[in-house]
């Protein structure tokens, strides 16, 4: 059967990125081939984030098997738009760089892994697309041997490549062998090739995006500005409705980072994360950006390391009611503490950009509270020595399951999320004994990213922040890493 094409102009686009790592001790199209086909798109449009671009977005959808009884045609699809996304090469000084966007491996044999997860939403037609990319191990670029696991135990490895589409459609390409992944050391730049093109290497670098076409049949290569790629799913999904193949390639010009416009951006966990202290690791790779290209629109990028036993997480860029701009990530996890006993901490945080201005809201600066039900409700409350914040969240939809990586089965089932969030998100002033006061934002969304994992979780999670002061005051200390290596940039650590 031919594949019917659906196809959508004039799309406002946004883009955000985090990214995470964990050590374990002006046009955009979409193409996506999928095993069954999309409802017809609502429109009813969202209020774009003023950002000064506005780009129109075409989005071509491909479904590659027979129709199903729900199935809507678009008149589209009989003059389906080709667009090209504008690519530029990843400049080293960028205004909206944050630390730790590069690759954190250190090249030794100690259990890490790091992931990536990138997200845009596309306002008008309420969905979004969740890019993860993550690698196990890359110290061993192969399945261990019986000699290797007497050597270092188990250990799972390989890269995997992930993607929660339009209406919850979910693809996965991973594979237990990792000497096609690339990483930079210490800039947001990485990729990987499933396979290659007969007679070529494998890229081990960025490369420009007809080379990539040229050199990679299945595989990905990303960065701030540029992420693109093509992977085939391979069958291991059995709980939720996946899309057989998923091409894709879009460009972003980046807003925020993690801080004020125009200002050095901050560490999303202060300076001592240059070091192997805080494990499990999340870092802010950009808050939010303009995306143009196929599958996407609004753009995140987070980066995560170190298994994490719960956490949960609200991120969003697309709201109402606001006079500017908003960005928001929410997150919270239990993680262990260094030391010889297995001492954990309930850390979180809540970072707010709004009209060029960033409302910080972390442990070592206030206190963070929380009530996150097993499914269906986040409630994330924190105040500041200037600001207050809350946040709610709930959704109907069922969610889809992820994989993420754990400690018994290596990259397996263990997070549940869903893009279709109702959310409400307030800030304040703060007077003086630590009432409310002026109102500074009162916005709403239902298209708010929302995420549980870990557990397994038996009841509501209720939480606060509890780091111990010794580090809390380290953390208020003005240390600048990057200046520091900057004069013996040899010394400077992996992904800083």
């Amino acid at each position: 059967m031919e594949p019917n094409i659906y196809s959508i102009n004039e799309l406002h686009s946004f883009s955000s990125c985090y990214f995470g790592f964990r050590s374990l001790n002006s046009k955009p199209t979409v193409k996506f081939s999928q095993s069954s086909t999309l409802n017809g798109f609502s429109s009813r449009r969202l209020r774009p984030l003023m950002v000064g671009l506005r780009s129109y977005s075409p989005i071509i959808a491909c479904s590659s098997v027979t129709k199903t009884e729900n199935e809507t045609s678009s008149p589209a699809a009989e003059s389906p738009v080709s667009v090209n996304p504008v690519y530029v090469p990843k400049p080293s000084n960028r205004d909206t760089r944050t630390p730790h966007s590069g690759y954190h491996f250190d090249g030794t044999t100690r259990q890490f892994f790091e992931g990536w997860y990138f997200k845009v939403s596309i306002p008008e037609r309420k969905q979004s697309f969740c890019f993860m990319y993550q690698v196990e191990n890359p110290a061993f670029r192969r399945k261990l041997t019986r000699w290797e696991m007497l050597q270092h135990g188990p250990r799972f490895t390989g890269v995997g490549a992930q993607i929660l589409g339009a209406y919850d459609k979910y693809i996965c390409q991973y594979t237990e062998e990792s000497q096609n992944f690339w990483g930079s050391r210490h800039e947001l730049m990485l990729g990987n090739t499933f396979l290659a093109n007969k007679d070529s290497r494998p890229p081990s670098k960025e490369v420009p995006p007809q080379e990539f076409n040229r050199k990679v049949l299945e595989g990905f290569q990303v960065s701030p500005l540029w992420n693109q790629g093509f992977i085939r799913d391979d069958g291991r999904t059995y709980y939720t409705k996946t899309v057989k193949t998923a091409r894709w390639d879009y460009s972003t010009r980046p807003i925020y980072g993690w801080g004020n416009v125009g200002s050095k951006q901050n560490s999303t966990t202060g300076w001592l994360a240059a070091f192997p202290i805080f494990e499990p690791h999340w870092q802010i790779g950009m808050a939010g950006g303009l995306s143009t290209g196929t599958c996407l629109s609004s753009s995140y990028c987070q980066l995560h390391f170190e298994l994490i036993s719960s956490w949960c997480s609200v991120q969003c860029n697309v709201f109402e009611g606001a006079n500017g701009e908003v960005a928001l990530t929410a997150g919270g996890g239990l993680r262990q503490l260094p030391g010889l006993t297995e001492t954990f901490e309930n850390a979180a945080l809540i970072g707010v950009h709004y009209n060029g201005v960033f409302y910080e809201f972390v442990p070592w600066n206030g206190v963070v509270s929380w009530e996150i039900a097993q499914w269906g409700y986040w409630y994330i409350a924190a105040e500041n020595k200037t600001d207050l914040v809350e946040l709610e969240a709930t959704t109907n939809d069922l969610g889809t399951t992820l994989r993420a990586p754990t400690k018994e089965a290596g990259l397996a089932p263990a997070c549940k999320d869903t893009c279709f969030g109702d959310l409400r998100l307030k800030i304040w002033e703060k007077k003086y004994g630590g009432t409310k006061g002026k109102q500074i934002l009162d916005v709403k969304s239902d298209m708010a990213a929302l995420e549980v994992g870990g557990g397994p979780w038996f009841n509501t999670w209720k939480g606060k922040t509890t780091t111990p002061e010794a580090i809390k005051t380290a953390l208020r200390v003005p240390v600048d890493v990057d200046g520091i290596f900057g004069s013996a940039p040899f010394f400077k650590p992996p992904g800083l």
